[in-house]
């Protein structure tokens, strides 16, 4: 005689993958311990008539779901919905329009501003890095803002319960759990409502062009000559910290001071931003200038880039003694008395150096810009 039910497994067990007070589907019973197994259950013919909803429902009955709650948030075709669904779609278009014009702003803007904060009356340039990241943001919290309307507004509420179970699960199943994801998937109104669709499919495809073109336009428009070029004009006085030209004896022997050149913000200047070395008497005896920089020193005194050629950190550790130039980020090193020459490290390059020379008042200055291009290498220029 075999055992109900309810002695080999108690009402509400989850090995079960019934309810409670149920038998599985063609009274199989499974034995302890093992996943439930399916009983004869619905035909092929019955399963194939069986609509949407009645496959949704013997699904959770077979596998032991429960829905205890559900209720749209909006009656169907009200005056609600409609609004909700408006609502929606103009976040969805927002965020198109603000892809737009992330995608106008970063391929139309007048790339020949000039970006040193150098020109006269106001800095336009100022503004192309806040307006791409403003747009960007408003691209991405649109669609948050129209994501969430959709779900408390458009979709379905359901609170559902599920006895969980251990085993795979038999051919009825996952059919009934296809047609339960299939039963999910038009709960959220996306097959009904086709202006919600249209503009998430065109938000879809508008977000794909927010990551491609700033990769394909930085790859094909070029910078022009603005990585070969710096601040730094013949006859600029090399200026400190506090804005004051420098003189040769306002600096001692194996001393270093950071100079930028006369220009409006100039010590904001990424690329400008220059190390003025005054050497030891040992040291400027055995300075070797790099081929065809033999003028850029004047008497002890030499003048290189402060950016290092390998990441672009600064480089403003100076070793006296050894006439050593570290960088802290990763141990980068130039020999000052060799040109800036690299002598460990990742970085390959000679930092480049500033030409010098003294005016008629006794004040440093630049001969002309630097040579080469400062900070790593790039492109058009990998050596």
């Amino acid at each position: 005689m075999s055992t109900p039910a309810s002695e080999e497994f108690p009402a509400g067990d989850a090995r079960s993958g019934a309810h409670p007070g149920e038998a599985q589907p063609g009274g199989a019973q499974p034995m302890a311990g093992s996943p439930p197994v399916a009983g004869p259950g619905p035909s092929h013919a019955e399963l194939a008539a069986m609509s949407r909803e009645e496959l949704v429902t013997l699904g959770g009955e077979m596998d032991g779901v429960r829905v205890v709650y559900a209720e749209p948030p909006v009656p169907p075709g009200s005056r609600l919905e409609k609004r909700a669904v408006r609502q929606v779609a103009a976040s969805f278009l927002g965020v198109t329009l603000s892809v737009v014009a992330f995608v106008v702003l970063f391929v139309a803007w007048p790339w020949q501003l000039d970006y040193s904060g150098q020109g006269e009356g106001f800095d336009y340039a100022a503004l192309y890095t806040p307006l791409l990241g403003l747009t960007l943001g408003s691209a991405l919290t649109f669609l948050g803002v129209g994501v969430v309307l959709w779900a408390k507004k458009l979709m379905t509420y359901e609170v559902v319960v599920q006895d969980r179970h251990e085993g795979a699960s038999p051919q009825i199943e996952r059919q009934t759990t296809a047609a339960t994801m299939l039963s999910g998937l038009n709960d959220t109104g996306i097959g009904r409502h086709t202006l919600v669709r249209r503009t998430l499919l065109l938000a879809s495809a508008a977000l794909g062009l927010l990551a491609v073109v700033p990769l394909v336009g930085g790859l094909i428009k070029k910078p022009g000559d603005q990585l070969f070029r710096t601040p730094w004009e013949p006859g600029m006085r090399l200026l400190g910290l506090d804005g004051v030209p420098v003189r040769p004896l306002d600096m001692r022997p194996g001393s270093l001071q950071t100079v930028f050149p006369p220009v409006e913000a100039g010590n904001r200047s990424a690329d400008a931003v220059t190390m003025l070395i005054r050497l030891l008497p040992d040291q400027a005896q055995r300075y070797r200038p790099r081929e065809g920089q033999e003028g850029y020193r004047w008497n002890d005194f030499v003048a290189f880039s402060k950016i290092c050629t390998h990441a672009g950190c600064p480089v403003s550790l100076y070793e006296q003694e050894t006439g050593l130039i570290l960088c802290p980020c990763h141990q980068s090193q130039f020999d000052v008395t060799d040109g800036a020459k690299s002598i460990f490290g990742p970085a390959t390059r000679s930092l480049p150096q500033l030409p010098l020379d003294v005016d008629n008042d006794g004040y440093f200055v630049a001969t002309s810009d630097f040579t080469e291009p400062i900070g790593p290498a790039f492109w058009e220029r990998s050596s």
